[in-house]
């Protein structure tokens, strides 16, 4: 079967989240950003101010790109912004003990190009104090912008930038075209991935495997390695149904 075409969908299929940014400016310079690269899907969730799609110095930053700002959503959840999505990208410059896959913005857009089923969302933080852990946790990647040691501060637009350039780059070029060879299943959304998280710890905790007063990083590690693997929506289904099993006990003999 031929595959989808990469280069003019991947533009479609990419979003831009903005989690509790606190400037406005910062959100019309990321609008700029995007515009400058193709890409027009802007979330904002929660944003720390009124009118963030009106305010004057959004639109001032975003300095030609309004109409992304007004096509873009406001939303007041994660499970909100990533309604649809089932690959998401969390943007951070600090390494987490229990993080998903670390990757480069290059390898991520190569990744997304070579994967026309991914509906894709890169995910930023506040400016101050980044992506709480719980959303990082729930990512399939973490991605980390190989700066300067040095002096490797980026500021809100400038890390947007990064990222979507090597995604255009990667979307362009047909970098790691998708293999014809095997079966492609459906990715499961994230949605479905927490769904079977939250089905899984119960089933761990009726076994008796999870103390759920006393959780440690069990979970977390869990997460963390289901994040390796790319679940699709069967696979989901089936851890589905063995914490179903852990729940309803052994089958009798």
């Amino acid at each position: 079967m031929k595959q989808p075409e990469i280069t003019a969908t991947l533009f479609q299929r990419l979003r831009v989240v903005l989690v509790e940014t606190s400037r406005p400016g910062n959100i019309g310079a990321v609008a700029r950003a995007m515009k400058t690269m193709g890409f027009d899907q802007l979330v904002l969730v929660n944003p720390r101010f009124d009118g963030a799609l009106e305010h004057e110095e959004a639109v001032a930053f975003a300095s030609g790109a309004q109409d992304i700002l007004a096509a873009a959503r406001i939303v007041g959840s994660m499970a909100e912004a990533l309604d649809g999505v089932n690959f998401a990208a969390a943007v951070s410059a600090r390494l987490r003990e229990f993080s998903p896959p670390v990757l480069t913005p290059r390898e991520l857009g190569g990744q997304l190009a070579a994967a026309p089923e991914l509906q894709a969302a890169l995910i930023f933080g506040n400016e101050r104090f980044g992506l709480p852990n719980e959303v990082v946790e729930q990512c399939n990647v973490l991605i980390n912008i190989p700066a300067n040691p040095d002096y490797s501060s980026l500021n809100l637009a400038q890390a947007a930038q990064v990222l979507v350039y090597e995604c255009r780059m990667a979307a362009l070029e047909g970098q790691r075209a998708a293999s014809e060879v095997g079966f492609h299943g459906e990715a499961a959304s994230l949605a479905q991935i927490e769904g079977m998280y939250e089905h899984l710890e119960q089933g761990l905790v009726q076994i008796g495997f999870l103390d759920a007063g006393n959780p440690r990083k069990l979970m977390p590690r869990l997460k963390r390695l289901f994040a390796r693997a790319g679940l699709e929506k069967e696979e989901v289904n089936i851890l589905r149904g063995i914490a179903r099993r852990m729940q309803d006990g052994m089958p009798k003999k």
